[in-house]
């Protein structure tokens, strides 16, 4: 199944603004990855941020096109290559700033002359209201965004599971992250990961949660066994949609 270059219009629940946020889905491809970037548009502003933009600089642009908006923004949910490959390019091409989180950028050493530290202090662009959640596990800085009832994942959540931990303390940090959005988001969030196993991008939180294993630990020493269990097939982790 494909789910390439869908819109989605999704409502604000936010105070003082109740109109319309379009969330462009782009499936991104290279070699074996197929990653997923999300444009997140204000038609009143005729602007825009993307997430995790990675591989295809002309499907960006022609998202960009298609939606008559200018990149105002570009947000990175942490360093790996299949999430940052077209940010330093965006980035220049459009003079628009890059947000990552201060933690990630401590650890990756990750820089970019547009580059931009954040903490969980939310901000807006134009009508986009974005608040920054702290989620280590998959890095030491991982970062989901929350835009209205849209969470930007990364590869901290996914509607199949959750992203690899590469030792206990990752583990342990992960489902602490995982608890912490349990308590922030609301069953009606719509979550946009950075791939898909199976399942398309904008799954409701209520359905994750019902069924992803990952969600149902009830301590981080069960979750970080299971997580790091051994026998893991990790060829079919990589078995992207």
């Amino acid at each position: 199944m494909k789910f390439e270059n869908l819109i989605m219009n999704v409502g604000y629940t936010d105070t003082g603004y109740s109109g319309i946020v379009q969330v462009v889905i782009l499936r991104m491809t290279h070699m074996s990855m197929v990653n997923y970037s999300y444009l997140v548009v204000d038609h009143i502003n005729n602007q825009a941020v993307i997430v995790d933009p990675a591989w295809d600089m002309r499907k960006v642009e022609q998202a960009l096109e298609n939606t008559e908006t200018v990149l105002s923004g570009i947000l990175l949910t942490h360093s790996h290559l299949d999430h940052i490959h077209l940010a330093k390019p965006l980035a220049e091409k459009y003079r628009c700033p890059i947000w990552m989180s201060n933690e990630e950028i401590a650890y990756s050493g990750y820089y970019a002359p547009r580059l931009e530290g954040i903490n969980i202090t939310p901000w807006s662009v134009g009508q986009i209201q974005i608040e920054p959640l702290f989620t280590p596990g998959h890095t030491p800085g991982s970062m989901c965004y929350l835009i209205g009832n849209s969470l930007f994942s990364g590869d901290t959540l996914f509607a199949e599971g959750c992203g690899l931990c590469f030792d206990v303390q990752g583990a342990y940090n992960m489902f602490e992250s995982i608890e912490h959005l349990k308590k922030r988001i609301t069953p009606d969030t719509l979550i946009f990961p950075g791939h898909s196993y199976g399942r398309a991008p904008g799954q409701k939180f209520s359905q994750v949660l019902k069924n992803n294993i990952y969600l149902q630990f009830k301590n981080k020493n069960d979750f970080t066994a299971y997580r790091l269990r051994k026998g893991q097939n990790k060829l079919n982790f990589f078995d992207f949609q």
